[in-house]
């Protein structure tokens, strides 16, 4: 996914942090550069007064990618959570942090929707006369949900950032 980030696209936290120590003197710039990336301008401000050696750790990279990308995308409800998983994972295993910087969470989400819709679930008939809405729009017609199951996705997640 191309952000149009006036920095650049950085695919790793070294990408990130050493572009940071070009423009550590310039502290506008650095924190132009923190929020672009989703990373607090208060780290850009204690590495540019050298309270920390980088601006980054593997965590708040791929953490601050992902809060980007989905404002990016305007994600909302489940999506957030499904994102919210991804930054979980980050912090048990390291290894997510450098897939995030490599891959885009439209890539994870559109993985997820397909699954979802592979094996959707028709609800019954008796659940859909509860929502007139839904009822009313269907016209007769079965309904059907697909949401995938939270070990799908772990296993999804796998397989789209570490496979």
């Amino acid at each position: 996914m191309k952000l149009n980030n006036k920095y650049g696209d950085f695919r790793s936290v070294e990408e990130l942090n050493k572009k940071a120590a070009e423009l550590k003197t310039d502290i506008k710039a650095l924190k132009e550069l923190a929020k672009e990336n989703g990373i607090d301008p208060e780290d850009a401000q204690d590495y540019a007064d050298d309270y920390v050696d980088e601006l980054a750790t593997p965590i708040s990279a791929a953490v601050g990618r992902l809060d980007v990308e989905s404002n990016y995308l305007n994600l909302g409800g489940v999506l957030i959570d499904w994102v919210d998983e991804i930054k979980a994972e980050c912090t048990i295993n390291r290894d997510y942090c450098a897939a995030v910087m490599k891959k885009d969470v439209a890539g994870y989400i559109a993985a997820l929707a397909d699954d979802g819709y592979k094996n959707r679930a028709v609800v019954a008939k008796e659940i859909v006369k509860k929502v007139p809405e839904i009822e009313k729009m269907l016209h007769g017609h079965e309904f059907s949900i697909g949401v995938p199951s939270k070990a799908t996705r772990y296993k999804l997640m796998e397989q789209y950032y570490l496979g």
